[in-house]
């Protein structure tokens, strides 16, 4: 078993097995391909000085090592970094490309191709280029770029048994005019003819390995490069002209405030709908209700009654009231896991259908008022999914201090798929006043959390410049595909540290430790957020999994004011252990110190007022009156704003972030 360094990344080689990497730029269908490629089970590596992950698998004897979509190679960002040095550490490149903007994607192509490495072009979705009355002469296109070119439609596995048996075709291609003669400068200064064209181009990193002065000639050399792209489209490329379909005007509906508000309002109304009352009801009683509670946990208890006495500790711990056999595997499998599922499935429809990136369109101009831009809105959304993996996408955002607001409104307002899963379920029993309360607390905990760091940190938003694809009818295989490959690593993830939590209570709980930590916490649960003495148990188990912690809150008995102010104390609450491990890589150790001290801070604060709030202005025993609760917590919202808004006019215009 041989070793893939790829410049710092290590991978488990087969003796004699090729590095088969996917390149390509953003929404080309790549993942498709490793799917197609890999199955789902694959394996995840952290790219050494990042927080990105890799993804790999076994095709075959090989292994396919997928990259991040960029336009480019370079060291601009860890994105073009790490896809510049797994591609010049490939045996093969398998580069996807849009046949419906080819002048785009044939950029990146040529890059590659000029670093000589051997090349196989998927031209993907053919079927949209049609659509859009796009007609591509594929033999001359696999001509002129001398490698060879497949058509495909990825996402109906057309074109995908031509591409293996085509992958044994792959070759350097044509690179850029007189770029080779260029090279020859470099020839024994370097060790490959890749390296070569980034020094030349100016990299300074690959010229750093090498002890070299980086070239100055990369605006010359992307030049020839775009003038040869555009000379091959112009040759290959024929439009018929058409009259936009109806997918080319909803996809313009999507991004006008008019009509894109209240679509995006129906969107996420549906999957409310589903996730929150189908879900969390129909599917939740059945899986918790009838399977793990009315089948699964007397069985475990009856058999392990038989070599353990369950009220002894090792009782306790394995089959008590949080046992690591009966609520870990319960709240696992019964409730979070099709919460979870229901999450993904959605986010996947969004993805797939090109809706996401027109989200961030539609959201820009108000998250540039806290500081951000729309793109700022793809790890927002994600972190519905998973905090953890969103705060490693705030990468995609382009300037440091947008990072620093993304990753702490992340761990500050943003619950996760399976937290969110037990709120929708809670909440959704008590009343649509409840969830409009809820709601608006934590927008507004988000924006006056947003407005006050942007009118502190220096620097302002980044303009936004995003790849739009075109909107299209997801397919349910693809879907269906990342729903179970995103729903298989959280349990993956979550499955070991909900055991720790489970763990950590029961042993707690058998020793008394866990009636002193109540105790200790009593002042905060009982007297500030009158919650009973046990929600401090909870909130114990929230800082292991914040999902953890509200599927405990799930299992109380707690009136309707009690679920409303124990759900936003917990939404606000500590980031789970995941999450605090990826924030302390990702931030300076002091920052993520403090992110974890402002989500308690904030998050007993906030619940503590609005629990104040609803006893003082009109809560009654049967329900809340709203309107008070809201108009209070719109005066503190404004004189937030207010606040922020004379410290920005204080900030030094000079400063950049």
């Amino acid at each position: 078993m041989g070793h893939c360094h790829c410049a710092g990344l290590k991978i488990e080689m087969p003796p004699g097995a090729r590095r088969i990497v996917l390149a390509g730029n953003p929404n080309t269908g790549k993942s498709v391909f490793f799917h197609h490629f890999t199955g789902i089970y694959t394996e995840v590596s952290n790219y050494p000085g990042t927080t990105l992950d890799i993804i790999y698998g076994r095709y075959g004897h090989d292994v396919v090592i997928d990259t991040p979509g960029v336009y480019g190679l370079s060291s601009f960002n860890d994105e073009e970094r790490i896809a510049r040095d797994i591609i010049l550490s490939a045996d093969l490149v398998i580069n996807v490309v849009s046949a419906a903007y080819l002048e785009r994607d044939l950029f990146l192509t040529q890059q590659i191709i000029d670093t000589g490495v051997p090349v196989v072009v998927a031209l993907n979705m053919m079927d949209e280029a049609r659509k859009m009355g796009v007609e591509v002469d594929v033999e001359r296109l696999s001509h002129l770029l001398g490698v060879p070119v497949v058509p495909t439609v990825a996402v109906k596995k057309e074109g995908l048994e031509l591409l293996k048996e085509k992958m044994g075709e792959a070759r350097p291609g044509n690179p850029t005019p007189g770029l080779p003669e260029e090279l020859e400068s470099l020839r024994g200064r370097v060790d490959s003819q890749g390296e070569a064209l980034l020094v030349l181009e100016g990299d300074p990193v690959v010229a750093g390995r090498h002890g070299l002065e980086p070239g100055n000639r990369r605006e010359e050399i992307y030049r020839r490069r775009r003038e040869r792209v555009n000379e091959i489209c112009r040759l290959v490329v024929r439009e018929a002209r058409r009259h936009a379909g109806f997918g080319q005007a909803l996809g313009m509906w999507t991004i006008r405030p008019l009509t894109g508000i209240p679509l995006l309002a129906l969107a996420l109304w549906v999957a409310y709908k589903v996730i929150g009352t189908f879900v969390a009801g129909t599917v939740v009683d059945f899986t918790e209700g009838t399977v793990m509670q009315g089948i699964y946990e007397p069985a475990v208890r009856g058999f392990v009654a038989r070599f353990i006495p369950a009220s002894s500790a090792p009782g306790t711990i394995l089959i008590g009231d949080y046992g690591l056999l009966t609520m870990t595997v319960t709240y696992l499998l019964g409730l979070l896991l099709p919460l979870v599922a229901g999450f993904y499935f959605f986010l996947s429809l969004f993805e797939d259908s090109g809706y996401l990136p027109r989200i961030a369109v539609l959201s820009d101009r108000l998250l540039t008022s806290i500081g951000l831009n729309g793109k700022a809105v793809i790890p927002l959304i994600l972190g519905f999914g998973c905090v953890t993996m969103a705060t490693i996408t705030t990468r995609l955002l382009s300037t440091e201090r947008e990072r620093r607001i993304a990753i702490f409104l992340l761990s500050l307002t943003i619950p996760c798929s399976a937290q969110m899963g037990v709120i929708a379920a809670m909440l959704t029993g008590l009343g649509p006043q409840y969830i409009l309360v809820y709601s608006l607390v934590i927008l507004s905990v988000l924006v006056m959390a947003g407005t006050l760091l942007s009118a502190l940190l220096p620097g302002e938003s980044a303009n936004l410049l995003i790849d739009l694809p075109p909107l299209r009818p997801p397919r349910l295989e693809n879907v269906l595909q990342k729903t179970l490959t995103r729903t298989y690593h959280f349990l993956k993830e979550a499955a070991p540290l909900f055991a720790l939590g489970s763990l950590a209570i029961g042993i707690f709980q058998v020793t008394g430790l866990l009636d002193v930590l109540q105790g200790l916490l009593a002042p905060l649960t009982v007297g500030w957020l009158n919650l009973p003495r046990e929600a401090a148990t909870a909130f114990i188990m929230g800082i292991v999994r914040r999902d953890f912690g509200a599927a405990g809150l799930y299992s109380m008995s707690l009136s309707p004011l009690q679920t409303l102010v124990a759900l936003v104390t917990i939404t606000l609450f500590v980031p789970c252990i995941a999450s605090m491990l990826v924030i302390l890589k990702e931030r300076p150790k002091w920052e993520g110190v403090l992110i974890w001290f402002a989500s308690w801070a904030t998050s007993f604060f906030t619940g503590g007022l609005v629990s104040r709030l609803a006893r003082v202005l009109g809560h009654s025993a049967e329900t809340i009156q709203p309107a008070p609760v809201l108009l209070g917590l719109a005066a503190l919202t404004l004189a937030v704003i207010a606040l922020s808004h004379a410290l920005r006019r204080l900030k030094p215009s000079n400063i950049t972030g």
